[in-house]
């Protein structure tokens, strides 16, 4: 998990966003233990009340569960949650964002699409889904 403390978003936000990549990228398997605030205020050197801050944003969305007696675990169906919101949200805001920039340069559909493909393809991500 990487912080970045020059950033303009709020740490306990990149906090929550990390634990999001974790969980999506596997690291982190539903029903399994969450890592606990006091690790990750050490592992950071954050405040615990910050770390405590960006588990509690995915508490709130359903991502992480408080279990009695035990660590937060990780919500079962929080992945597909987790992906189906960045597909919603970020996804789109970036295509957005590719379309718009590739049309004031006059760039083509196809140019976009080939510059796209390339990016895939360079970076052993070349398969569909």
């Amino acid at each position: 998990m990487k912080i970045n403390f020059d950033s303009l978003i709020p740490v306990y936000k990149q906090i929550a966003e990390a634990i999001e990549d974790d969980i999506i990228g596997g690291r982190l398997a539903e029903g399994s233990p969450a890592y606990s605030q006091l690790i990750i205020a050490r592992e950071l050197s954050v405040n615990p009340a910050t770390a405590a801050k960006g588990i509690n944003v995915l508490v709130a969305k359903g991502i992480l569960e408080k279990q009695r007696g035990s660590s937060m675990l990780v919500a079962f169906g929080a992945r597909a949650r987790l992906i189906s919101e960045r597909k919603e949200k970020n996804f789109q805001e970036l295509v957005a964002g590719i379309v718009s920039e590739a049309r004031k340069i006059n760039l083509s559909e196809s140019d976009v699409l080939a510059e796209i493909k390339k990016y895939y393809k360079d970076m052993g991500e070349n398969h569909n889904g």
